[in-house]
């Protein structure tokens, strides 16, 4: 089944528990995030956050041209719906049309699944961070250009 984009809302900070209650549940208790810091990010300049209702969540940065991926989470039960997708399309599209020519986020560099998506989203390798998440894990950093022709 795949997800409707339609039912994609905008994420404020009085959605902080519900954004809590997907991250908790699509990230080891380490790196969820709690309601305090989706607030705060929230209302920071230039940050926009989307959920999706079965289970799914953004946050994204611009700042001049360049935008970044905060956090994606898809909680386990909602996963392999294209919530993932639809939410990093219109998370894109909201960037483009705030002026964002590149997007850039960091990953797991063990996480197959998600490896995939941005793969298949148009994100390519530009670094690596050594030891980047709990556990010596690294990350990679993955760019993928926001203009009309990419």
């Amino acid at each position: 089944m795949a997800a409707d984009p339609a039912t994609i809302q905008a994420a404020t900070p009085l959605l902080g528990d519900v954004l809590t209650a997907i991250h908790a549940a699509a990230f080891p208790p380490d790196e969820a995030w709690s309601a305090a810091i989706f607030r705060a990010q929230l209302a920071l300049p230039g940050v926009t956050g989307l959920v999706h209702p079965e289970g799914g969540l953004i946050l994204v940065r611009i700042a001049a041209d360049e935008a970044e991926v905060l956090t994606l989470a898809v909680a386990p039960a909602a996963r392999r719906r294209g919530i993932a997708a639809a939410l990093l399309r219109r998370a894109t599209a909201v960037l483009r049309g705030q002026g964002a020519r590149s997007l850039f986020l960091e990953v797991d560099a063990g996480n197959e699944a998600a490896l995939s998506l941005y793969g298949h989203a148009g994100f390519r390798e530009v670094g690596r961070r050594r030891g980047y998440y709990p556990g010596g894990r690294d990350a990679l950093v993955l760019r993928r250009e926001l203009t009309a022709a990419a």
